[in-house]
């Protein structure tokens, strides 16, 4: 039996993907998921802005670096369940494929999502692989020699 705490874990793992994934990525998972009859706008996709607080050197004192657009929405599915997605940008749709796709996550659907999501994690994996790759590219081994004379 999953625990609550282990299914807030993997709604948010899925979440996560949300926010990463592309809109077309997001609107080919519903298609192959299907979209269910009368869903309802609880907060129709709307843009907002978002104070970024950063940290110099990753530890220093935080400031506030700017705004950043958001866009946000919410749906209730007839089954009574409520997705909600925040997402960067300003693309309404996105929002809302994700908010959908969290509402059909929390039904017994939620296998078939998933699913739905496993070629978007394929492609966040492929990047992350090439962009180490790329990394270890760059990479500069130092290394002492011990000259004669210092022994």
């Amino acid at each position: 039996m999953t625990t609550l705490t282990e299914l807030q874990q993997q709604r948010q793992s899925a979440m996560t993907i949300y926010a990463r994934a592309t809109a077309v990525e997001l609107s080919d998972a519903l298609e192959r998921l299907g979209t269910p009859e009368s869903v309802e706008d609880m907060r129709p996709p709307e843009l907002g802005l978002v104070m970024a607080r950063a940290r110099m050197g990753g530890t220093g004192a935080p400031f506030n670096a700017g705004e950043v657009s958001v866009t946000r929405a919410a749906v209730r599915l007839p089954g009574g369940e409520i997705g909600v997605a925040y997402q960067l940008g300003r693309d309404k749709m996105k929002a809302r494929s994700a908010a959908l796709l969290d509402a059909l996550w929390q039904t017994a659907r939620r296998r078939e999502v998933e699913a739905a999501l496993d070629p978007i994690r394929a492609r966040i994996a492929d990047e992350r692989i090439l962009k180490e790759r790329r990394a270890a590219a760059t990479r500069v081994d130092f290394f002492t020699m011990v000259r004669g004379e210092d022994q």
